[in-house]
């Protein structure tokens, strides 16, 4: 296992970008991206206990590893850290599966947010290798939805985008957007805003 507090601050770097990645394809204003960095896939995952997110992160592990890749996470000691800094930076868990030795192509990324703790997102994006991205989501998501049963999928907006968790409604089936927050998801909403 690797951590981003034992990898310096080339790791927290990967991080900081991972938190924008993030923030850009939750609804926070989207920016052109490269097609392989596209989400494909996203789910909310039950994660109340620390047992559940380590068991979680062993599953994520395997299958990655399955396909040649590896997943960082960011420590313990860390998420504290920032949730002391502020309290809209409390996580219970970030965790980043990457491509190559040298974390070349981010392929998932999993994480909380204050306002969603214990309920991990787990994003899939398309990768420049598709076949491969679909091989590591079904074998991830098999073992995922078979361990938490309640995993729910999330929206993906046409932007790419996944909404901000206030912007959801959940149902049984999984969450979809309040439809007097679906405009700021279309396309060409953020520019109008700039105008």
């Amino acid at each position: 296992m690797r951590s981003f507090a034992a990898s310096g601050s080339l790791m927290r770097m990967r991080w900081i970008i991972a938190i924008v990645i993030f923030a850009v394809i939750t609804g926070c204003g989207v920016a052109q991206q490269p097609e392989s960095a596209r989400t494909v896939a996203a789910f909310e995952v039950p994660l109340p206990s620390e047992a559940d997110r380590e068991q979680f992160l062993a599953i994520l592990r395997a299958a990655a590893e399955a396909e040649g890749m590896h997943v960082d996470t960011e420590s313990k000691q860390d998420l504290e850290n920032a949730a002391r800094a502020s309290p809209l930076l409390e996580m219970t868990m970030n965790a980043a599966v990457w491509r190559g030795a040298n974390d070349d192509e981010a392929m998932a990324s999993a994480m909380d947010q204050h306002d969603h703790l214990g309920q991990v997102w787990i994003m899939f994006f398309r990768g420049k290798d598709p076949a491969l991205s679909s091989r590591f989501r079904e074998r991830a998501m098999h073992a995922i939805k078979r361990q938490w049963p309640n995993t729910l999928p999330l929206p993906i907006m046409p932007t790419g985008a996944i909404p901000l968790h206030a912007d959801l409604i959940r149902t049984t089936t999984g969450y979809v957007v309040k439809p007097s927050e679906a405009h700021r998801y279309q396309p060409g909403y953020s520019e109008k805003l700039r105008q």
